[in-house]
């Protein structure tokens, strides 16, 4: 571990010291008081050095902005003490209402690191433990929880990875950031990932580019959201922002999904569950309650809002599976499917050619067929939809299993 403490506050509107000023040793104001304070916290540790965001980042240098905001997490993770600054704060139960806590560069600050201590408004420890990460449960740990919604397990020791995607989006849903680029760039460290940094391109495309890379990983719950969709090129299977996670299903997931963004979408494995469209109710706005069911389980009905539009243009629907595994006996695979399962609507359209056929061509020529099918799409845009399939024996994983043939690979 580096023999250094490192800086988590909540800057200041204006006053906060830069790289230029400290280099020329011009740095005044209450930004650097705050600087001085921490270091003399800072020397109470015993650490060599101390590191702040605010001054220690050449930020006139693309370079040095790019490499420090790709490497953020990790030098949190390998301080030997983090130390939190707490402006608005003077007790623990303060700390609920704290702006700390909910913006989008601190939340990484509160979990890479091993070793953490809490400072209030007047620099004075808010516990006497120099390690306020010492226990998963200390008072500091369990107002933490209710603050942030993050288990206090997690906030205790937290492993970065691109997995368990649904539930750390919702962790990062509230928090606000200053650049809108920034609520993506700011959760490469959680998932254990990296982009390249580009302030101007906008938030959508950061965030459109930080759920590619998460889905290179191929875990499932990447595709369990619900909320709002984004403006991609070429995929309908992207949330918009972490808030198209709030309220996302409690899916259990079986395997990993190959999962490629190619230019006719999202190219994913699904198992193709065949619906039949039942009914529609106007629920006003444009909106219908559209119920399907299942020629393979005739007792099943699934229920989702959709534009009518979208329904009464569709000749097919399915359900796309995406929590299902592949199992294999040797001699042949089967697909095993879930009682609870989830998916994404499918719909397609058909239409009809003419049967003329020409009577000058020279060369071999075939009948056309009947009816085309256009390519599977998800035009109901309401993320991922669950279904109960009844009747499926009880047990401690209850499920059924279909056959092979029914998993085909799709663009969403």
């Amino acid at each position: 571990m580096s023999n250094n403490a490192i800086l988590s506050h909540r800057w200041m509107r204006k006053g906060e010291p830069t790289y230029k000023e400290m280099e020329a040793r011009t740095a005044s104001g209450p930004g650097c008081e705050k600087l001085k304070k921490f270091c003399e916290k800072a020397r109470e540790y015993d650490v060599e050095f101390a590191w702040s965001d605010t001054c220690c980042i050449d930020k006139s240098s693309s370079t040095e902005l790019d490499e420090s905001i790709r490497s953020m997490f990790w030098w949190y993770n390998n301080s030997a003490i983090c130390i939190v600054y707490l402006a608005q704060s003077k007790t623990i139960e303060d700390i609920m209402d704290n702006e700390w806590t909910t913006r989008g560069w601190t939340l990484q600050e509160l979990l890479a690191p091993e070793k953490i201590k809490f400072f209030n408004a007047d620099w004075i420890p808010m516990t006497k433990e120099r390690n306020d990460k010492s226990s998963p449960e200390t008072d500091v740990m369990m107002t933490l929880e209710r603050a942030t919604g993050i288990p206090h397990c997690e906030l205790f020791h937290f492993t970065p990875s691109p997995h368990e995607v649904d539930t750390r989006m919702t962790w990062a849903a509230r928090r606000k950031t200053t650049r809108v680029e920034d609520i993506a760039y700011s959760l490469m460290g959680i998932f254990d990932v990296s982009l390249q940094i580009a302030y101007g391109e906008g938030g959508d495309r950061a965030f459109c580019r930080l759920i590619e890379v998460i889905m290179h990983a191929g875990d499932p719950s990447v595709l369990n959201w619900s909320g709002e969709v984004a403006n991609h090129p070429t995929s309908s299977a992207i949330p918009r922002s972490p808030q198209s996670y709030v309220g996302h299903r409690a899916v259990h997931w079986d395997a990993r999904l190959e999962m490629t963004m190619t230019s006719l979408g999202l190219r994913v494995p699904v198992v193709m569950f065949p619906l039949n469209f039942h009914s529609t109710v106007d629920m006003g706005n444009g909106y219908f309650w559209v119920t399907f069911g299942s020629p393979l389980c005739p007792t099943m009905k699934l229920g989702i809002t959709a534009k009518s539009c979208v329904v009464e243009s569709a000749h097919q629907f399915v359900l796309g599976i995406v929590n299902y595994s592949l199992i294999s006996d040797g001699s042949r695979e089967v697909l095993r499917i879930r009682a609870k399962s989830a998916g994404f609507i499918l719909s397609r359209v058909t239409y009809s050619l003419s049967q003329d056929m020409p009577s000058d061509v020279v060369l071999g020529v075939v009948s056309p067929p009947k009816h085309v099918f256009e390519p599977w799409r998800m035009e109901i845009r309401t993320g991922l939809v669950e279904v109960d399939f009844p009747n499926i024996p009880s047990r401690s994983f209850p499920t059924f299993y279909m056959d092979r043939k029914y998993l085909e690979t799709v663009y969403l």
